[in-house]
């Protein structure tokens, strides 16, 4: 099945992994900076996730073993400050190599991760810091690898596996570019075989915001368009961002 509701790239729209009323859907929002929110002041994407899943009566919360971050509310309810948002951090843990630099990874984490927070709904969006650190080699295989270790881990879970956000740097968003290219089919091929994986396009609606320019490294008035800086969305950018995850997961929601 497709379901252009859930992002267009398979799965099936009407599955849920959410548990009945009146408990709340667990997501476990799992990346690098972006996804903890460095940019802002805190919260990132999650705080319009939230705000829209309140605003149309849909019971969520977020889960994760991270550094708690974000606002203490939102429109007067409980925000759930919790992630697994890790700055810097790859696919995997890659050694030092020559000029690279030895980098963690996420997807170590996962094992103790899942078990831990028992998630419902994991949004991932990770390859940035492989993309920007030239570890660009079978950097989609190993994003392949990491969605079936999480399918591994339990088999309910909805997967919303993100195409990345831009960068202000030419060079670098065309390597962006060409990791993004891919991950369409790892999406399918998964959902065409029962996974429930689904796509959604985070470089889009990034690139598509009318504020947004290729800049080089520097960002010059980050007040204005969706970046902070060269990497980091600013708070209208993860507003965005929020949007985009909700669209692609709203009707798995109860």
């Amino acid at each position: 099945g497709g379901g252009g509701s859930t992002g267009g790239a398979g799965g099936t729209a009407v599955y849920s992994p959410c548990p009945p009323l009146p408990a709340a859907c667990k997501i476990l929002p799992f990346g690098d900076s972006i996804t903890d929110g460095v940019g802002a002041s805190g919260g990132g994407y999650r705080i319009e996730l939230f705000r829209l899943a309140l605003l149309d009566g849909k019971k969520i919360t977020f889960v994760g073993t991270a550094a708690p971050n974000g606002p203490t509310t939102v429109d007067g309810v409980a925000f759930p400050r919790q992630h697994e948002g890790h700055s810097g951090y790859t696919i995997d843990n890659q050694p030092a190599m020559g000029t690279i630099t030895a980098r963690a990874g996420i997807s170590p984490l996962v094992p103790t991760v899942m078990n831990a927070t028992k998630p419902d709904i994991v949004t991932l969006m990770i390859g940035t810091n492989d993309i920007q650190h030239s570890l660009v080699t079978n950097a989609p295989e190993r994003l392949a690898r990491l969605i079936d270790s999480i399918i591994a881990a339990d088999a309910h879970t909805l997967i919303v596996v993100a195409q990345i956000v831009p960068t202000t740097d030419a060079t670098v968003n065309m390597a962006i570019q060409n990791y993004n290219a891919a991950i369409p089919a790892l999406v399918r091929a998964r959902a065409a075989a029962g996974k429930h994986v689904v796509l959604v396009d985070m470089y889009q609606v990034i690139a598509g915001d009318p504020g947004f320019r290729i800049t080089g490294r520097t960002v010059p008035n980050p007040a204005i368009g969706p970046m902070n800086d060269w990497l980091h969305p600013n708070a209208a950018g993860y507003k965005l961002m929020g949007a985009a995850w909700y669209g692609a997961l709203k009707s798995a929601l109860r």
